[in-house]
């Protein structure tokens, strides 16, 4: 065990836990941060996504040794309201079924907008492709992603 101090949504947390404890479990099972999901745990499915310095990363496959002062960024981080503006969006579009993708797709969603305001339909598939949906609402994902832009851009 070992003592990691972190920045996980603008706050200091210390955490004392093996050092190749993945992120995942950290947020879920030491700061019970539940938001973001287990999905597959080999970083395939986009259900952990997480921002680290602002970039998409599954937390599953990230051990805790490696994140030292980076800034760790969670579903319930991402706006303190939960009014992002793909937080707003996915209400518009109605967007979750099951919901169990959703904190992944947004977070995922919200780093794509983050370094590109405008993304095209290609764009956005490509920066989604890594995020699985088993209830198949691509297509309202994709618009909300473009109902996004438009709100953030505004």
């Amino acid at each position: 065990m070992a003592k990691f101090n972190l920045k996980i949504n603008g706050k200091d947390m210390e955490v004392d836990v093996d050092p190749q404890t993945p992120m995942l479990w950290v947020l879920r099972d030491h700061l019970d941060l539940t938001g973001t999901k287990y999905g597959c745990g080999i970083a395939q499915c986009g259900a952990c996504t997480i921002h680290l310095n602002g970039t998409a990363t599954r937390s599953c496959m990230l051990p805790v040794s490696v994140v030292g002062d980076n800034e760790i960024t969670t579903i319930e981080g991402l706006a303190e309201e939960a009014n992002h503006p793909v937080q707003q969006a996915w209400l518009e579009h109605d967007v979750p079924q099951c919901g169990y993708c959703q904190a992944g797709q947004i977070m995922s969603a919200a780093s794509l907008l983050k370094s590109n305001p405008s993304p095209s339909d290609e764009q956005i598939e490509a920066a989604m492709s890594g995020n699985i949906c088993r209830c198949g609402t691509y297509v309202r994902i994709k618009e909300a992603i473009k109902t996004a832009a438009k709100i953030q851009n505004a």
